[in-house]
């Protein structure tokens, strides 16, 4: 379970919805941040994204919005206290949770995406570079 993050252009005075809606990512206990990149809008990198959402809304998706830094702070400013001697549920081993979740150990007790098909990069803290739709 996680939460995914918006960046929501043109709302409407009488309607209140957004002309166009553009995917950040997603944050979900335990693992480094998702961030959605869209290479068809030259968006790459954290940095890339800085600069599309400022001055912009940036929405969760329950509708609560969030300042840049507040958007910054849940990408950046991520841990988990869960230890690797703790064999998640239903799980043999960490090897068996790895290989069945394309995942590896990360920064600050954090589990991350192995680069591959899904995940093109990891940042240079506590988020990975995704593409594709994962909302």
């Amino acid at each position: 379970m996680g939460t995914n993050y918006y960046v929501q252009i043109d709302k409407c005075k009488h309607c209140g919805r957004f002309s166009e809606e553009f995917h950040i990512g997603k944050s979900s206990a335990g693992w480094c941040f998702t961030l959605h990149i869209i290479p068809e809008m030259s968006i790459h990198t954290l940095g890339d994204w800085k600069k599309f959402w400022r001055d912009k809304t940036i929405a969760d998706e329950y509708g609560r919005q969030l300042t840049e830094d507040e958007m910054l702070n849940i990408i950046i400013n991520r841990s988990w206290d869960c230890g690797e001697d703790e064999i998640p549920y239903r799980y043999k081993s960490w090897d068996d949770f790895h290989r069945l979740n394309d995942s590896e150990f990360g920064p600050n007790g954090l589990l991350r995406h192995k680069i591959g098909s899904f995940c093109t990069g990891h940042g240079e803290g506590t988020w990975d570079y995704v593409k594709g739709d994962f909302s």
